[in-house]
């Protein structure tokens, strides 16, 4: 079995064991199983949740959830045979599926598509480090499992730390369109710009590999994205740090959710079937299990309050 050992460090990633019969690390830090046989956490059905689940989906007797695939792990990525999806998403969503008493279909799109797929019902749930925002509440139901936090990441061993918008006036920043990340930063360089700094240069990059080598070369100073890519990458790699951290929200506390469509009925038994799993621990055992204990919620909520509208 293929395993990395992450060091443990100061902005976030635990030192813990492991789950499901993997080897335990001989260092302090973190054992990751990245091979196809994941033996994830399993969790019993709950039959009254499972009463609660529409008809349209329990004759299916399968959830089909959606996500990309195109991130750096943690979250959702491919094992060691490139085609098997691994992740702590992909935990969460198989726990979900076991408590509503229905097989987990893990299906891989693109951001984008992974939208459109809920919009058509070509997937049921969407479980992809999806923010909840006020705009996407208007199409979609939300449960929440996890805080959402970003990370800044340069190449190790800088000076320059990203506190406030200022700290990033002037720099040459990459993020991937069409997230909050990216929202949060053109935010900033508007702010700067109008308070007479530079703005920032943002360029666009869609998978990790390409802004890992834009990092490397020197193209860009930094990446924001999902801190438990960052943290793990710049463990894994030693080339990379995270040089400050931020809500996903801003000024709101953003919640990262299960995402279905709206007033599709499968938001009520998904949040009750997560708030099961945070009180048994399987929840728990899971972000442990990925490093990301820091990131827990106290209990799943349906609907919160969202990142506002720009």
């Amino acid at each position: 079995m293929r395993k990395v050992l992450l060091a443990v460090l100061a902005f976030g990633l635990a030192a813990c064991g492991t789950a499901g019969g993997e080897e335990p690390a001989e260092v302090s830090g973190l054992s990751v199983n990245l091979s196809p046989q994941q033996n994830r956490v399993t969790a019993a059905k709950d039959d009254t949740i499972a009463a609660k689940v529409p008809e349209k989906f329990r004759t299916k007797g399968e959830l089909v959830i959606g996500g990309s695939a195109g991130t750096a792990p943690p979250l959702r990525f491919y094992a060691t045979d490139d085609k098997t999806v691994i992740g702590v998403e992909t935990d969460i969503a198989s726990l979900v599926a076991d408590v509503l008493g229905l097989k987990p279909r893990l299906e891989v799109a693109s951001w984008e598509n992974l939208f459109v797929g809920l919009d058509s019902g070509a997937y049921d749930l969407g479980l992809s480090n999806i923010t909840v925002t006020e705009a996407r509440k208007e199409k979609y139901d939300f449960a929440t499992y996890r805080l959402d936090t970003l990370a800044f990441e340069a190449k190790k061993g800088g000076t320059w730390k990203v506190e406030e918008p200022k700290d990033v006036a002037g720099k040459v920043i990459a993020v991937t369109s069409g997230t909050n990340q990216e929202k949060i930063l053109v935010d900033w360089s508007a702010a700067n710009v109008s308070a007479g700094l530079k703005a920032t240069d943002i360029k666009y990059f869609q998978n990790s590999s390409d802004y890992y080598l834009a990092l490397q070369s020197g193209r860009i100073d930094a990446y924001l994205g999902p801190n438990p890519t960052s943290a793990y990458h710049a463990a894994t790699s030693g080339q990379t740090e995270v040089i400050g951290n931020f809500s996903g929200g801003a000024a709101v506390q953003g919640k990262i959710a299960a995402t279905t469509k709206k007033d599709s009925g499968l938001v009520t038994p998904v949040q009750e079937a997560l708030n099961q799993l945070i009180a048994n621990g399987k929840y728990a055992e899971v972000l442990k299990r990925w490093g990301l204990s820091d990131e827990a919620v106290p209990t799943s909520e349906i609907n919160p309050q969202g990142l506002p509208k720009s």
